[in-house]
């Protein structure tokens, strides 16, 4: 990662506070949070068993793939995706391709549509998530985080974020965690609303899916 005397930029996000205003909308957020999860898993729940299906037709068991990763404060939870994955597939490399080998025919579909997503809804539901949020750290990535960048857990981690709708997975890691810090400096649930907004585009275009190998 890189340390804090290396990346000037990130200095004016040195010791973070949310204002009553943000406090206030943070607590509306959360309590929406997990109304709209709620709904969305009944809504969505022939769709989770369809996906299954194919996930089992494609490469056996588990539907779900379960990872460490670290949430609100650091706390860490387990998150739920569909698996992508080939079974006993070794995953060492965190960094995904378009060609990548480990990725089953179904897993490339799901990826694509991020419909593997859909299992965090979850995780939203049980208060570990947020439909927007940087996206969750493996707990080694974390503790490789310096101070000021550790401030992206002052707010619950997001299926989606700003980071999401600036390049995804095209950007540098430490170019995430920059925005990140612009999301959680700048809170406000209008800012959410616009990153669910751009969020569909995004989706829909298929941008950012893939990571560049070099």
């Amino acid at each position: 990662m890189v340390k804090e005397n290396e990346c000037i930029e990130l200095k004016e996000f040195k010791d973070i506070d949310f204002s009553s205003s943000q406090r206030f909308q943070l607590m509306i957020k959360y309590f929406f949070d997990r109304v709209l999860a709620m709904f969305f898993l009944i809504l969505l729940f022939p769709l989770f068993l369809i996906i299954s299906f194919l996930i089992v037709l494609d490469d056996g068991w588990p539907v779900f793939f379960v990872q460490e990763r670290t949430g609100l404060k650091g706390k860490v939870f387990k998150m739920y995706k569909f698996r992508t994955f080939k079974v006993f597939q070794e995953n060492k490399d965190i960094h995904t391709y378009k060609d990548d080998p480990r990725i089953t025919r179904f897993g490339r579909f799901l990826r694509e549509t991020s419909l593997d997503e859909l299992p965090q809804l979850i995780n939203i539901l049980l208060g570990q998530m947020s439909f927007v949020g940087p996206r969750p750290n493996l707990p080694e990535q974390y503790e490789k985080l310096n101070e000021i960048q550790k401030q992206r857990t002052l707010i619950k981690p997001g299926i989606t974020g700003l980071a999401q709708i600036n390049g995804r997975n095209t950007i540098p890691w430490e170019k995430r965690i920059y925005y990140d810090l612009i999301y959680i400096k700048n809170f406000s649930l209008l800012l959410d609303i616009f990153i669910l907004y751009k969020t569909v585009f995004v989706v829909l275009k298929k941008e950012g899916v893939w990571q560049e190998k070099n």
